[in-house]
């Protein structure tokens, strides 16, 4: 390699039997490699037995690290950037080295490989044709599950880590107990698991997964037929006995079952407020429990 540039080599998730020729040559033929984690990184170059020197580049210290490394391509230096895995500025740092690079007139070259939100993608059975990609939900992540209604039409991906998986999935089916789920576990790696179906079916299957703890999550959701959804709701109902109601429309189920789907969703009401709305639904339509 001749002339400066900076390459955006894509690693592997997990195995690394999915380390690209290219991405193997590049990074033993530039001079500098950006990595997000040299301690992580070194691994994988001692497998490929690449020497070539590596330096930091992680969301602490790169816009610090910019100067540095604008200087190499400046000497005539070419420079490889990396994530831990994955593609690199996908929900990982190095976009500011990338802009910085693009601004100063030199060449930003990807070199394509593994992706957790494309390889999740190509197993989910959605349309992915069109996708809202979230990154990791923040912690307030109520506000923006309720309005992953406005990413329609097409799909929605994101990250969640193995502790509030869970969690993050009862919020979802509160707010969209009909959506359909492909949940991707530690992808490529040795806990890897794809889980298909309702979203109440999924949260069985994490339920009885030993290992389910273990690795982090690709989610992707299919919204497609949201909005059918959402006008199957009674509006003119008190809070908790239209969430009843819309369970069992949308999922076919009794009134008994309803009732279980919601206490897995509704953390912050007790089981007798819940027993409460039962009763009342069935004086007032006469619902039964079978």
């Amino acid at each position: 390699m001749h002339s400066p540039c900076l390459y955006v080599v894509a690693t592997p998730i997990g195995n690394l039997e999915d380390m690209t020729p290219r991405a193997i040559r590049i990074l033993g033929e530039v001079d500098v490699i950006a990595a997000e984690d040299t301690r992580h990184s070194r691994g994988l170059l001692s497998r490929f037995n690449i020497k070539t020197p590596m330096f930091s580049c992680h969301k602490f210290n790169e816009e610090k690290r910019v100067d540095f490394f604008m200087s190499a391509l400046e000497s005539g230096k070419s420079i490889a950037l990396i994530s831990d895995a994955g593609t690199p500025c996908v929900s990982d740092p190095g976009y500011r080295l990338v802009k910085m690079v693009a601004s100063a007139g030199f060449p930003v070259v990807a070199a394509c490989g593994a992706s957790a939100v494309v390889a999740a993608l190509s197993v989910s059975g959605f349309d992915a044709s069109q996708f809202s990609f979230l990154g990791f939900l923040p912690r307030g992540r109520g506000d923006m599950i309720k309005s992953m209604a406005g990413f329609l039409p097409g799909t929605v991906v994101f990250y969640e880590s193995p502790k509030r998986v869970e969690a993050t999935l009862r919020t979802i089916a509160e707010v969209y107990p009909m959506m359909q789920v492909c949940l991707c576990n530690d992808i490529s790696k040795k806990f890897e698991r794809v889980y298909h179906g309702g979203i109440f079916e999924i949260l069985e299957m994490l339920a009885d997964n030993e290992n389910a703890k273990k690795g982090e999550y690709t989610c992707v959701l299919n919204m497609e037929k949201l909005p059918q959804q959402e006008e199957a709701v009674d509006e003119t109902l008190p809070s908790l006995e239209s969430q009843l109601v819309d369970i069992i429309i949308k999922t076919d189920c009794t009134l008994k079952d309803a009732g279980a789907r919601l206490r897995e969703v509704r953390d912050d009401i007790s089981k007798k407020e819940i027993y409460g709305a039962m009763l009342n639904l069935k004086n007032l339509f006469e619902v039964t429990d079978d």
